[in-house]
C-alpha cells in the first residue's frame, strides 16, 4: 500500500468500508428476521401440533367412553338365560352403534363358558357395512388375540396396535378393549371384554390435511413406532420408524423415533433422509400414547427471506460498482493534477526551475497546492540566487580563514629541540583549534646562550578576534622576553602595553617561564593560567601558583615570579583548559584528576609520546561529542 497511488488507496479504503457496512447490513437483515421467522415457525408448529393432537384425542376419548359405559352396564345387569342375554345384548349393541357413528363395530366377548356353560366361545359382534348394520358372532378363537389378552392381563382398558381388518374391507382399524367383572363369593372375577372398533380412515384424513408449505407433512406412529399415517403409503402398517432408520443408516431418525415412543414433545432442527434442512415438531396423543410428528421444510419456509437477501445482495453489488465508479471519477479528478504537479516537482528537483506549473481552475486543496508550487518555484529561484552569492562570499571567507589558520599555525614553532648537540632537554608541543582559527598559543625561544623562554596562553573567546589577540599577545611577550628580563617583569610589561588599547576587553591567561640551562632552574610567572604539572619519579603535582591575574584585565596588576630547580628526568607539562574542560556526551568534564592519572601512567621517555597519550585519552573520553574549546599542550 505504501507504493500505491492515492486513487488506489482511496478506492480500496472506501470500498472496504462500504463492503463492511453492506456486509453488516445484510447480515443483520438476514439473521434478525431469520430469528423472528424461526420463532414464528416454532409457534405455528406448536399450535398445529397441539390442535391436531387435541382434535384426535377428542374423538378417541369420546369413543373410549362408549365401551366403558357398556361394560359398567353389563356388570350391573344380570342375564338369567343365554337366549335372553343374546337378544338383549344384540339389541343393546345395535342401539349403541346407532348412537355412535364414529364407531365401526362393537363386541362383547365372554370368558370360556362364562355366558353359557355349554358354550366356550360367546362373542356377539355388531358392525357397520355399506348395506347397513350387521350382527354376527366372532368366528375365531379370540381368547389369544391382543385385543382380548392385553386388557385381561393388564386389568385395565387398552388400545390395540393398528391392524388390517380383512373382514371389514381390508381397512386399518384399532380396537379399544374394556374388561368387565362380576363378584362371586366376595371375589372380583373377569367375565369378558367389551370392544369398540374404529376405522383409522378419518385419522388418516386429519393428519393428511396438515400441509406445511409445499413439501411439509404430518405423520402418526403407534407406541411401537409403526407408521399409522404417512404421505408414502408404502410405509403405512408396513414399516416402523426404526426399520426405516436402520435401512437408511439414519442416526437422527432413530433418535427421533426413541423420543416419540417415549411420549416426549419438542420442536427441533432435523437433518435426515426425510429432509436435510428441516424442523420437526412432535407430541404424543394423551389417549393411547401414539405420537404425531409434523415436518417443516426449512428451505421453503425461508424462501422469502432467501429471495429478499438475494435481492439485497444484488442491490449491494450494483451499489458497490456504482460507488466504485464515483470514487474512480473523484479520485482521477484529484490525482490527475497531482500527477502533473508531481512530475513538475521531479523536474524542479533536477534543477529545472523554468518548468511551467500546471494550472487548475478549482480553489480547493489541489488548487492551493498548485499555487504553493508556483510560489515555491519563484522562491527557490530567488533562494538559489541568494545562496549562490552567499556561498561565494562564504567560500571567500572560508578561504581567508584557511589562510588565517595557516598563518596562525605558521607563527607557532614547528621545530622542537631534541637532546644532543649540547642539549640535555627535549621540547614538544601541539595545538588543535576548535574552529578554523583559535586563541590558544605556545612558544619557546632562546633568550641567550643559556636561557630558554617557554610560554603558553589562552585568549578569551574564539574565532578571528581571539586569533588576532593571540598574535598580538604572543608577539609582545616574545619582544619583551628577548630583552632578558625576569618572568614577572616581562608579563607586567605585556599587560601594560595591552590594557590601554583593549577596547574589546579581551584578555589572555598566560604562563611564562625562563629555563636556565646552566643552573637548570626554572623561573616562572602564571597570569591566571592552569598550573602546569611537574612529573618527578612517576608522580605528578601542580606547580605552586606564582603570578597574578590574566593579562589585559587590570592595567596596574602586580605579578610575582616563582622558581623551581628541575632535576634530571623531570617533565614539565603545560596545557590549556581545553583539555581539562573537554566534555563527553553526558556533559561530564575530563578534569585534572583524569589528566594526572594519564600523566603518571605515561612512558616519559619521549615528549611527543607523552602528548599523544594525553590527546588519545581526551579523545576516548569525549567520544562522539564535538570539540568545545581549543586544545594546546
Amino acid at each position: 500500500m505504501k507504493n500505491k497511488g492515492i486513487a488506489f488507496k482511496l478506492s480500496v479504503l472506501i470500498l472496504t468500508s462500504v463492503t463492511l457496512i453492506f456486509a453488516l447490513v445484510l447480515s443483520y437483515n438476514y439473521f434478525f428476521p431469520r430469528q423472528i421467522i424461526v420463532k414464528n415457525i416454532e409457534k405455528k408448529a406448536n399450535y398445529v401440533t397441539c390442535a391436531t393432537v387435541n382434535q384426535i384425542d377428542k374423538i378417541l376419548l369420546s369413543v373410549e367412553k362408549v365401551p366403558i359405559n357398556l361394560a359398567c352396564f353389563i356388570e350391573n345387569s344380570p342375564f338369567t338365560s343365554p337366549l335372553t342375554s343374546t337378544d338383549k345384548l344384540k339389541e343393546l349393541l345395535f342401539a349403541v352403534l346407532k348412537n355412535n357413528p364414529e364407531i365401526y363395530g362393537m363386541a362383547v366377548a365372554f370368558e370360556p363358558y362364562a355366558h353359557d356353560a355349554s358354550q366356550k366361545h360367546f362373542a356377539p359382534y355388531v358392525h357397520n357395512t355399506p348395506e347397513g348394520t350387521e350382527f354376527t358372532f366372532v368366528p375365531y378363537d379370540y381368547f389369544y388375540w391382543d385385543w382380548y389378552q392385553l386388557p385381561k392381563e393388564l386389568d385395565h382398558a387398552v388400545w390395540s396396535e393398528p391392524y388390517y381388518d380383512e373382514g371389514a374391507g381390508n381397512i386399518i382399524m384399532s380396537t379399544y378393549s374394556v374388561p368387565f367383572y362380576k363378584t362371586v363369593d366376595g371375589n372380583r372375577q373377569l367375565m369378558g371384554i367389551v370392544t369398540a372398533d374404529i376405522s383409522l380412515t378419518w385419522l388418516q384424513k386429519i393428519v393428511a390435511s396438515i400441509k406445511i408449505a409445499k413439501s411439509g407433512y404430518g405423520f402418526l406412529i403407534s407406541k411401537n413406532g409403526t407408521f399409522i399415517t404417512h404421505p408414502d403409503d408404502r410405509l403405512v402398517m408396513n414399516k416402523t420408524i426404526f426399520s426405516v432408520a436402520e435401512a437408511g443408516n439414519d442416526l437422527y431418525l432413530r433418535q427421533l423415533g426413541r423420543k416419540m415412543i417415549k411420549g416426549e414433545s419438542d420442536f427441533i432442527q432435523f437433518s435426515s433422509q426425510w429432509g436435510k434442512n428441516a424442523w420437526i415438531a412432535y407430541s404424543p396423543l394423551l389417549s393411547n400414547g401414539w405420537s404425531l410428528g409434523i415436518l417443516f421444510p426449512k428451505k421453503e419456509l425461508m424462501a422469502d427471506l432467501t429471495r429478499l437477501t438475494r435481492e439485497l445482495v444484488f442491490i449491494s453489488v450494483a451499489g458497490f460498482f456504482l460507488i466504485l465508479g464515483v470514487i474512480v471519477l473523484i479520485a482521477r479528478s484529484i490525482t490527475r493534477p497531482l500527477q502533473k504537479l508531481s512530475m513538475a516537482a521531479e523536474e524542479m528537483a533536477t534543477g529545472n526551475l523554468e518548468i511551467d506549473i500546471p494550472r487548475t481552475r478549482s480553489k480547493d486543496e489541489v488548487g492551493r497546492l498548485a499555487e504553493s508550487f508556483d510560489y515555491m518555484k519563484t522562491s527557490l529561484k530567488q533562494y538559489i540566487h541568494d545562496l549562490t552569492e552567499t556561498t561565494a562570499a562564504r567560500q571567500k571567507i572560508e578561504s581567508e580563514l584557511k589562510i588565517a589558520r595557516d598563518i596562525q599555525m605558521a607563527i607557532l614553532p614547528k621545530k622542537f629541540p631534541l637532546p644532543g648537540h649540547g642539549l640535555d632537554y627535549e621540547v614538544d608541543a601541539v595545538a588543535e583549534p576548535a574552529k578554523e582559527v583559535g586563541g590558544d598559543f605556545y612558544d619557546f625561544f632562546r633568550i641567550n646562550e643559556n636561557k630558554l623562554g617557554i610560554a603558553i596562553g589562552d585568549v578569551s573567546g574564539k574565532g578571528v578576534p581571539a586569533a588576532l589577540f593571540m598574535a598580538l599577545s604572543k608577539s609582545l611577550l616574545k619582544a619583551m622576553a628577548l630583552q632578558d628580563m625576569p618572568a614577572a617583569q616581562c608579563v607586567d610589561q605585556v599587560n601594560r602595553l595591552i590594557c590601554p588599547e583593549n577596547e574589546m576587553t579581551m584578555f589572555v591567561t598566560l604562563f611564562y617561564a625562563v629555563f636556565d640551562t646552566t643552573t637548570q632552574r626554572l623561573e616562572y610567572c602564571n597570569a591566571g593560567h592552569n598550573p602546569p604539572f611537574l612529573l618527578r619519579n612517576g608522580i605528578g603535582s601542580q606547580l605552586e601558583t606564582r603570578g597574578g591575574p590574566a593579562v589585559g584585565v587590570v592595567d596596574n596588576a602586580q605579578y610575582k615570579t616563582g622558581s623551581i630547580a628541575l632535576l634530571p628526568g623531570d617533565t614539565l607539562f603545560l596545557y590549556t583548559d581545553g583539555i581539562t574542560e573537554a566534555m563527553d556526551e553526558q556533559m561530564r568534564e575530563f578534569g585534572e584528576q583524569r589528566l594526572k592519572a594519564i600523566l603518571e601512567k605515561c612512558d616519559l621517555k619521549s615528549a611527543k609520546g607523552l602528548l599523544d597519550s594525553v590527546l588519545s585519552g581526551v579523545e576516548e573520553f569525549v567520544g562522539k561529542a564535538d570539540q568545545a574549546d581549543d586544545i594546546t599542550a
